[in-house]
């Protein structure tokens, strides 16, 4: 699989990344599986947060082994300073590591969230202070809203944001100002939500680890991926459902440049899809 580079920093990324999710509420066993093949496979990016069930807890042990080979993400949803001390001193001790490469503020959504997480006492310092012991050594955050996103940029200096950046999202118009901003400040964007098709309407079957409805169809996510990784992006994060991870994977492998004809398809096709994120 390609890499890309992380920003200026020399890191280069898988252009997939492994979402913790995949090897929630699995045994350890099969956790250890998972996080081999994908290494075997080319990964080298490795996402994790508190919220995600005992994935922590799986993938300390499993990723022990390559931890040397791997960049680790991890997050923090706590708002206050003392709160996300105690989470990122617990997630290092689950994931069997004195320090993560990301530590991101997960999930930035509202006008409350950034007051909090960057006024006196935030979580933001509890970033700043990972960077300076050596806990953390780039700094960034997720968000599900172009205000929050746009807003965190504007307060701190961040190495990276983890953001959707989805073809039916974007023709509607949620995405391009979070993409240029980051442009501008030179942060480095890492995507997710790629095979995202929308919400599930009512009654729709749902998949499992998978909060929203995918494209599953391999033609269609494939042009759904190749179209997230031919935006300015380092790297994409899949579902955490695994067979649409190791699909991922595959289609990763073999990613060209989307062509002109393939850009206006996929515009068309996003008109008339209901897009999982917009900005009211």
């Amino acid at each position: 699989m390609d890499r890309r580079p992380y920003g200026d920093t020399g890191v280069q990324l898988s252009l997939v990344g492994f979402g913790g999710v995949v090897i929630a509420g699995v045994s350890q066993a099969e956790a250890d599986r998972a996080v081999a093949e994908a290494v075997e496979r080319g990964v080298n990016w490795f996402d994790v947060a508190p919220t995600y069930g005992d994935a922590e807890e799986r993938l300390g042990p499993a990723l022990e082994a390559y931890r040397g080979e791997v960049f680790l993400n991890c997050k923090t949803a706590e708002r206050a300073r003392e709160a996300a001390d105690r989470e990122l001193e617990t997630s290092l001790r689950r994931l069997r590591t004195d320090h993560v490469d990301l530590y991101q503020l997960h999930g930035l959504t509202s006008q409350e969230d950034i007051e909090a997480a960057f006024g006196p006492g935030g979580a933001i310092e509890t970033l700043q202070a990972a960077r300076q012991a050596g806990k953390a050594r780039f700094l960034g955050f997720s968000a599900h809203s172009e205000r929050a996103a746009l807003e965190a940029m504007r307060r701190f200096d961040f190495d990276s944001i983890l953001f959707p950046i989805n073809f039916v999202c974007w023709h509607h118009g949620f995405g391009p100002a979070v993409v240029e901003e980051a442009r501008r400040r030179g942060v480095t964007c890492l995507a997710i939500k790629a095979l995202a098709r929308g919400p599930y309407p009512p009654g729709a079957a749902r998949i499992e680890k998978c909060w929203y409805q995918p494209f599953q169809d391999r033609d269609e996510a494939e042009l759904a991926l190749r179209w997230t990784l031919s935006q300015p992006v380092a790297a994409a994060i899949p579902p955490g459902n695994p067979s649409l991870f190791r699909l991922a994977v595959e289609l990763a492998a073999s990613f060209r440049p989307l062509s002109i004809e393939e850009r206006d398809q996929l515009r068309q096709t996003a008109q008339d899809i209901q897009p999982l994120f917009s900005e009211s």
